[in-house]
């Protein structure tokens, strides 16, 4: 349910970053020179900086994609890695991407990817065991 959701979220801004692309190509290419030479340059490359802008988030989501992967064909573990669904005193995660909040029918997660600063706090931790994040305490008590 949780690798659903957080592909969903990144096969949706994939999907919006792809149009922006084509869109912003589809400009460049109705773009025609003009007698003001500089402006029709500065126009061009404006549109280049954009599309080099969406080709770095389209990389950025692919690779969130391949996290997800992993995280499909993880084995489980007692210990905390990626793939885990954490849950604490304080609140839930699952160690996955950085999506924020994902809500299932009974209960409130936050997606976070393994290289967060909670995430890392997580990383290898067992139930019972404890750790302080932004003057908080946090008692591990399942991980699946």
């Amino acid at each position: 349910m949780l690798v659903k959701k957080c592909t969903s979220y990144v096969e949706e801004r994939l999907h919006r970053l792809q149009l922006a692309l084509k869109d912003l190509e589809q400009d460049l290419s109705n773009e025609t020179k003009s007698s003001a030479g500089d402006k029709y340059e500065t126009s061009r490359e404006m549109i280049n900086i954009e599309i080099n802008k969406l080709q770095n988030q389209i990389q950025g989501f692919k690779k969130l994609k391949e996290i997800l992967t992993l995280v499909e064909h993880r084995k489980s573990s007692t210990s905390i890695q990626l793939g885990s669904v954490v849950k604490t005193n304080q609140a839930n995660y699952f160690i996955a991407i950085p999506v924020g909040e994902i809500t299932t029918e009974k209960e409130k997660f936050y997606g976070i990817g393994l290289n967060s600063p909670i995430g890392q706090l997580l990383l290898g931790k067992k139930v019972g065991e404890e750790f302080n994040f932004q003057q908080k305490q946090y008692i591990i008590k399942e991980v699946l």
